[in-house]
C-alpha cells in the first residue's frame, strides 16, 4: 500500500467534500486514533494508522485488502466512491436522507 499522490488526494477529498463537507478533518482525526487513505491496485482504502503499521510487514503480492474500500480510480483517472464507504460517510454527512420501502410493500 502506498500513500496517495497530490493529484489523487485532491480528487478523493473533492469527492468526499460533496457529501460530508468540511467533516473530512473529523473523519481523518478520529475520536480514538488517526486514520489515513492508502492506495492498493487503484483502490483507495480508509484505514487506521496502527493497522497500517502492522500491515507494513506483509508483502504487496500477498496483501489483498486492508481497511474499508472508499472508492477506486478508473482507467481514465477519475475517482468513484463505492457502496462500502456509506457507513463511514453517513456518520459525517451534512444532511440525513431516508429511503422509503413502499416499492417492496406493494410487491408483497
Amino acid at each position: 500500500m502506498r500513500p496517495l499522490t497530490e493529484e489523487e488526494t485532491k480528487q478523493v477529498f473533492e469527492k468526499l467534500a460533496k457529501y460530508i463537507g468540511r467533516s473530512i478533518e473529523m473523519m481523518i482525526n478520529g475520536a480514538d486514533e488517526l486514520y489515513c487513505f492508502r492506495v492498493l491496485k487503484n483502490r483507495v482504502f480508509y484505514i487506521s494508522e496502527s493497522n497500517m503499521r502492522l500491515a507494513s510487514n506483509i508483502g504487496r503480492d500477498n496483501l489483498v485488502s486492508l481497511g474499508t474500500c472508499v472508492g477506486k480510480f478508473t482507467k481514465s483517472g477519475k475517482f468513484h466512491l463505492t457502496i462500502h464507504c456509506l457507513d463511514y460517510l453517513s456518520q459525517y454527512a451534512k444532511v440525513d436522507i431516508w429511503q422509503k420501502c413502499e416499492i417492496w410493500d406493494d410487491a408483497l
